[in-house]
């Protein structure tokens, strides 16, 4: 391997920005609030009387199995993996459309919505920071080391 292709340990990474840090704190909010959604909906489909036992069951199952990719992602923003800032750049831009869809509701939903579209929006600024990318080794387009010519 060579040093570009090298993952980051923590003993040869700089100290972590801030930003990545809040970034990675948010990221783990969003993905325990999935893992706590799927849990919570999967104990009413078990322990309650929903309409379809089977579509409850199936809901908190696929919430919980949701909730990995947010939590993965933001064990590797904390290790300053730059593998890591993809999945949390879609977990944001899923949450978006999610967001949206709760701002349309009359009910309680609304400062759901409006405190998803904020963690999301405010994640997003976070991740594509200057001090973020060159703290997980992201390089621009037409950044990369020569290569030699074959």
């Amino acid at each position: 391997m060579t040093k570009e292709q090298t993952p980051t340990t923590p003993e040869t990474a700089g100290p972590r920005p801030r930003r990545l840090t809040y970034a990675a704190v948010l990221t783990a909010l969003e993905g325990l609030g999935l893992a706590v959604g799927g849990v919570w909906v999967l104990v009413l489909g078990l322990a309650g009387d929903p309409d379809d036992r089977q579509q409850a069951v199936t809901l908190g199952v696929t919430l919980v199995v949701l909730a990995l990719l947010p939590l993965l992602a933001a064990r590797g923003l904390f290790a300053q993996r730059s593998w890591s800032r993809g999945p949390s750049v879609i977990t944001q831009i899923l949450a978006l459309p999610v967001a949206y869809s709760l701002l349309q509701a009359d009910s309680i939903a609304i400062p759901a919505g409006i405190a998803l579209a904020m963690v999301a929006i405010a994640t997003l600024v976070f991740l594509i920071n200057q001090e973020t990318t060159q703290a997980l080794g992201i390089r621009g387009p037409g950044n990369a080391p020569d290569q030699k010519q074959r």
